[in-house]
């Protein structure tokens, strides 16, 4: 594996930050690299004898630049860089392990881009590591993704088509203020025109983007991780209010944003929030948390409740 310290690694790193700070002083060079003044020069040599022009200015508003039209290789990376992509790539998507899926297409032609050395690296862990499907993944429709952003970037209204987890559709106007990725899914956190409302939409059961000519400002103070956060268990069709026998410090980590919103209320506690799915909500969330509650409010999440009870009283008759 290259040093991260090596001459090639440090000219390399030398390219980058050039790259992205035109005008780097000597000085400057030097410590980003962790070098001498005089050991900073001699990357930028080493860059200049690979034909890379490097011009330097003097004066107060001097430093190292590149030259004018400097045609660069498409990808530099170092090999760490490398198999350090290969590596989160993987990771987030498994799938990339195959050369004909969508992103494992997209990192055969990164792979091939490196130098050959870096590159035969890259393509050996990709090729002899084993990759795990997630059956919990959710993949976002690129071309949707790409909507979203641009509409997030644009500040532009946008008309959704919208299914949720047990197939209901429905349509709605929504400023995007932000996508945010979180255990790896992707969603769209917007303000909603038809609820006039907050809501955090997951973009993979998004369907359908339309562009609208309306614009908008997002808050002044928005935070989009914590506003996601905050707003995940909120918004859907059945309202639900649990109240668990024991105080929020003891509830509190059996708590996901998504199942609503965790108050204190002396030496217990309630959770307000909201479902499509009062089923999954009883079978899969409320089911793990090892402590007593009540449901008091919404019947079909009482219901879901009372059949996986009898399920297990069932399982527990002796025979």
């Amino acid at each position: 594996m290259e040093n991260p310290s090596s001459p090639t690694a440090r000219a390399l790193r030398t390219l980058e930050i050039l790259q992205a700070r035109p005008g780097t002083t000597a000085d400057q060079l030097a410590t980003q690299l962790g070098v001498t003044e005089r050991a900073a020069r001699r990357y930028v040599g080493i860059l200049r004898e690979a034909g890379i022009p490097v011009e330097s200015v003097r004066g107060p508003y001097g430093g190292y630049r590149l030259g004018r039209g400097t045609r660069l290789p498409p990808v530099v990376f170092t090999e760490e860089q490398a198999l350090g992509l290969v590596m989160a790539v993987l990771d987030g998507q498994p799938a990339a392990i195959d050369a004909d899926d969508l992103v494992g297409s997209a990192l055969s032609k990164v792979i091939r881009a490196l130098p050959e050395g870096i590159g035969r690296q890259a393509a050996a862990l990709r090729a002899y590591a084993s990759a795990a499907p997630d059956r919990h993944s959710a993949r976002a429709d690129p071309a949707v993704m790409s909507a979203l952003v641009a509409a997030v970037a644009d500040r532009c209204r946008v008309a959704v088509t919208y299914a949720n987890e047990v197939g209901d559709t429905w349509d709605s106007e929504v400023d995007p203020w932000a996508v945010v990725v979180r255990f790896g899914k992707w969603y769209l956190l917007c303000h909603s025109h038809r609820a006039d409302a907050i809501r955090t939409y997951r973009i993979d059961r998004i369907r359908a983007v339309k562009s609208l000519v309306q614009s908008f400002t997002p808050p002044d103070d928005l935070d989009p991780v914590a506003a996601l956060e905050q707003n995940l268990g909120s918004g859907w069709k059945y309202q639900t209010r649990v109240v668990f026998h024991a105080p929020h410090e003891r509830v509190a980590p059996w708590i996901r944003a998504t199942m609503g919103r965790l108050e204190p209320d002396g030496d217990r506690c309630v959770l307000i929030g909201s479902t499509t799915n009062t089923r999954m909500y009883a079978h899969e969330w409320l089911a793990t948390i090892p402590i007593d509650f009540t449901v008091e409010e919404c019947p079909e999440l009482r219901a879901a409740v009372a059949e996986l009870g009898a399920r297990f009283t069932a399982a527990a008759r002796e025979v």
